[in-house]
């Protein structure tokens, strides 16, 4: 969310405000930072003491990011609180200070240079002994730092192993792991940001080719993250998403088909990590397996690949895997006719049905590929409804292609009733096919199916079709049966120009009934907006009588009063 600086106040909680002007004015922001330009990072003292960092571009907030757990809403009292101190000045706020001192008359302050700039002129002025003698120092001293630097410079590092990252990963975990041995959603976030510069790092070595290092690296931190997520409160993801970055690094430098020793590299340790159980209890064994298949060289690689696949399959989605792994694996290995005639006799399997659809459909071989499709609706119809829609969208596209008429109609007119994420406009290939005649018949059959559905979506699906057709006094008497702000608003434009009474004393009515039941500046703010659209109406009287209500009805909500000041 960009938040404005000058009027920050009008895009955040009062609740969450007035915490963080608490904070503010409690002296509870430590001053800001400026690491570069515009982007400031500051502690804050709260339960713990909490990082807040944030970047300001052209007097706009462009980003703000807080590790304290707070999740019910866009932005926390820590960050407003960095807000407030930045804003002081501006807003003619004094913060509580730490130690009392007379004070002189008031001198505008001096800007201070970023972390950026001051590290960069230490580096100038610093000799090259007294930098190495302060890594020595830092080094024998602190064990985070000495970490850091072995593996930020690891190509230097004749004693490089995987235990060399494991231990440094393992000093992360106990650094974050609480007294009880568990970690909590602040912990497992601080083990996440420890674990990023490994990463990095990884990533660094890739673009270096040094692929050796990335793949202990990335090795390391999949195997003592998922021992951690044992005893985490993951719930925001900082973990897990560090698993599933190395995995990917792993894919993509399996993918680029490397040189021999990397390969064995990698192959052996997927091999290995299938057989030891590593992610057995995370499903990720299929991923380590889709791995190895892509480096499948020697006929013992191969026997042992297709052995652990025949032992995976427990569940259909195991199933499915792979059936998927295994055929690239005949396609590597075997050849595209055997593959073709595997995707065949596994058809169930939706990724095989698409291939072949594809592959019938491009050869213009349509009495297959409807066989294909209809079977997939069959197969499919009890089980899986979204799969049944694709394959009705894959029949309208053979008929389409045959140019059968009656097809057409019929494949479009169940996927414009039965789809509301539409692949195609089925509406207007309706139109295109139907005899002009017949339409409003056809179109009235089609709106009672539609009712007789009882879905959630039916309303916007009937309300669609009265503005393709041009019936306002049908959609107004739609927008009567459900007539909230919302359904009012999303009509107002085809309504209004026919039917501005009518609309106008809907948004009265209400926005009367909404005030019963909504507190908090949020809902004021929004039932404001539809008294702005009243207004836009040219029923300014009707807003004012309105507002006159709310201000006696409703006299003690405060942040209502202000918010109609501003209508």
């Amino acid at each position: 969310m960009h938040i404005p600086l000058h009027h920050f106040e009008d895009y955040i909680d009062e609740t969450i405000l007035r915490r963080g002007l608490s904070y503010y004015k409690n002296g509870q922001v430590h001053e800001p930072e400026e690491i570069r330009t515009g982007e400031y990072e500051a502690i804050v003292e709260g339960t713990k003491d909490y990082a807040v960092r944030m970047t300001v571009n052209n007097g706009v907030i462009t980003e703000h990011v807080c590790n304290c757990p707070y999740d019910m809403g866009p932005i926390c009292k820590h960050v407003v609180a960095v807000i407030f101190y930045l804003q002081q000045d501006e807003l003619d706020l004094q913060q509580k200070p730490v130690k009392t001192k007379p004070v002189a008359a008031k001198k505008k302050k001096k800007k201070r240079k970023t972390i950026a700039e001051q590290v960069d002129e230490l580096l100038e002025k610093a000799t090259h002994d007294e930098l190495k003698q302060f890594v020595r120092e830092q080094a024998k001293l602190n064990v985070s730092f000495r970490n850091l630097l072995l593996s930020s410079f690891v190509q230097y590092n004749a004693d490089e192993s995987k235990e060399f990252y494991e231990k440094q990963i393992k000093a992360i975990l106990r650094s974050a792991k609480e007294s009880e041995g568990s970690f909590d959603w602040y912990d497992a976030r601080q083990v996440g940001n420890g674990v990023d510069h490994l990463l990095e790092l990884a990533k660094k070595q890739i673009d270096n080719q040094n692929f050796k290092s990335a793949v202990l690296i990335c090795t390391s931190i999949m195997e003592q993250m998922v021992g951690a997520l044992e005893y985490a409160d993951d719930s925001n993801g900082d973990m897990g998403s560090a698993i599933e970055a190395s995995y990917e690094m792993l894919y993509t430098l399996a993918a680029s088909q490397p040189d021999e020793d990397i390969r064995k590299m990698i192959i052996d340790y997927a091999l290995s990590a299938v057989d030891k159980r590593v992610y057995a209890e995370w499903g990720w064994h299929p991923g380590m397996l889709r791995i190895a298949a892509m480096l499948l060289k020697t006929d013992a690689e191969i026997e042992s690949v297709c052995m652990k696949l025949d032992k995976l399959q427990r569940s259909e989605h195991d199933r499915e895997t792979a059936q998927s792994i295994n055929y690239e694996v005949i396609l590597k290995t075997k050849g595209e006719k055997e593959a073709e005639d595997f995707l065949e006799a596994n058809i169930a399997n939706p990724e095989f049905r698409r291939k072949v659809l594809q592959t019938a459909l491009a050869q213009g071989n349509y009495t297959k590929a409807v066989s294909i499709a209809q079977g997939g609706v069959d197969y499919d119809q009890n089980k899986k409804s979204g799969l049944v829609i694709e394959w009705y969208q894959w029949l309208l596209k053979i008929a389409q292609a045959q140019g059968e008429k009656e097809k057409i109609i019929d494949y479009a007119r169940h996927l414009f009733i039965e789809n509301f994420m539409p692949e195609q406009d089925y509406y207007a290939i309706l139109k295109q096919h139907v005899p002009p005649d017949a339409w409003v018949a056809f179109v009235e059959r089609v709106i009672q199916d539609i009712a007789a559905k009882k879905r959630w979506f039916n309303k916007e699906q009937v309300a669609g079709i009265f503005i393709k057709e041009g019936w306002m006094e049908r959609l107004l008497e739609l927008v009567r049966k459900f007539p909230d702000l919302q359904t009012i608003g999303q009509y107002e434009t085809h309504l209004a120009k026919k039917y501005t009474a009518e609309v106008v004393d809907l948004y009265v009515n209400a926005l009367l009934e909404y005030m019963k039941t909504n507190l908090g500046r949020s809902h004021y703010k929004e039932a404001c907006r539809y008294l702005r659209r009243v207004i836009k109406l040219g029923a300014r009287e009707k807003a004012n009588e309105v507002m006159l209500f709310f201000r006696k009805e409703y006299r003690q909500r405060r942040a209502l009063m202000e918010e109609l000041d501003n209508v």
